[in-house]
């Protein structure tokens, strides 16, 4: 079959690209610089930007949507939803279909996050169109490159002792990035799954603390002694994010609210129709170790 991806270089895509190469289909990745995506073996590359309102899309039976604005400031929303209406047009114009996208758990009458109720915007966009949308909606995605998985391995190797926010007591169902892949072209093969939702998540339940500490115990540092106080808003949640880790205030604002939602499977109907060997969170923890070199080195200096 012939999918476009778009947002192949991402943390996601840079995964399902090569499962969908493996699997036989032929690959259109769509990038807004081409000259700076080093296509794996076969893939053809096309130039767009979903912010562009003429953006233009090749012919594909199927269509990926792996693109959000997380770090983009305080107009994340808007633009998310700008990117979604321009793609959703252009998949009409292209007479692509399908789409698929991948967006995030989390119950609507519970109040999401705003970041996690833009992923749930940008999802009702897409399904307004002529296409039909197969929605997949996870919690942290655990891997090399997974901004939120790089906060939790520089917490769990860094800080001995943690005054955190009381969102470590949230119960988060985390799910490997190979399990990942593995549903986003389970649906593609699976007609059936057309015009469908679908809740995904590893095998374990755990709170955001316990997600901390089994890392460190993995990482092979101390157990860290963590005290959750209610005081720590999202904004001085984020910044302290920023002065321990190195990851953007303007990436760790819109995650840190996301944590404060309960994000867990409440509709197991995937595994009707897609059967995968879903990784445990350790394993999942211990193989993102093992592609990143400098964890061991950086929890011996933390």
């Amino acid at each position: 079959m012939r999918v476009l991806v778009t947002g192949a270089s991402g943390f996601v895509g840079s995964h399902l690209v090569p499962e969908l190469v493996d699997r036989g289909h032929d690959v259109v990745a769509l990038t807004r610089d081409p000259t700076s995506y080093v296509a794996p073996a076969g893939v053809e590359v096309a130039e767009g930007d979903v912010l562009d309102h003429d953006l233009s899309l090749p012919g594909v039976d199927l269509a990926y949507y792996l693109v959000h604005s997380m770090g983009a400031g305080e107009d994340f929303e808007e633009r998310d939803r700008r990117a979604a209406r321009n793609f959703r047009d252009a998949v009409d114009a292209a007479g692509i279909e399908r789409i698929v996208y991948l967006g995030g758990l989390g119950n609507e009458d519970e109040g999401l996050s705003e970041h996690l109720q833009s992923r749930r915007e940008v999802e009702r966009l897409l399904g307004d169109g002529a296409a039909d949308l197969t929605a997949l909606r996870a919690a942290i995605v655990i891997g090399e490159g997974s901004a939120s998985f790089r906060i939790i391995r520089q917490l769990a190797a860094r800080l001995p002792v943690m005054v955190t926010p009381s969102w470590v007591r949230t119960e988060c169902q985390p799910i490997y990035i190979d399990d990942v892949a593995t549903y986003l072209v389970g649906v593609l093969e699976t007609p059936e799954t057309a015009g469908e939702t679908y809740d995904i998540g590893g095998p374990d339940v755990l709170t955001y603390q316990e997600i901390l500490t089994t890392t460190a115990r993995i990482l092979g540092g101390r157990r860290p002694l963590i005290i959750p106080v209610p005081v720590l808003s999202p904004g001085l949640s984020a910044r302290w994010l920023g002065l321990v880790t190195d990851v953007d205030v303007s990436v760790a604002k819109p995650l840190v609210d996301g944590l404060q939602n309960r994000v867990v499977v409440t509709d197991d109907s995937i595994e009707q129709v897609i059967e995968v060997d879903l990784t445990g969170f350790e394993e999942s923890v211990r193989l993102a170790l093992g592609a990143e070199p400098d964890a061991k080195r950086e929890a011996v200096e933390a």
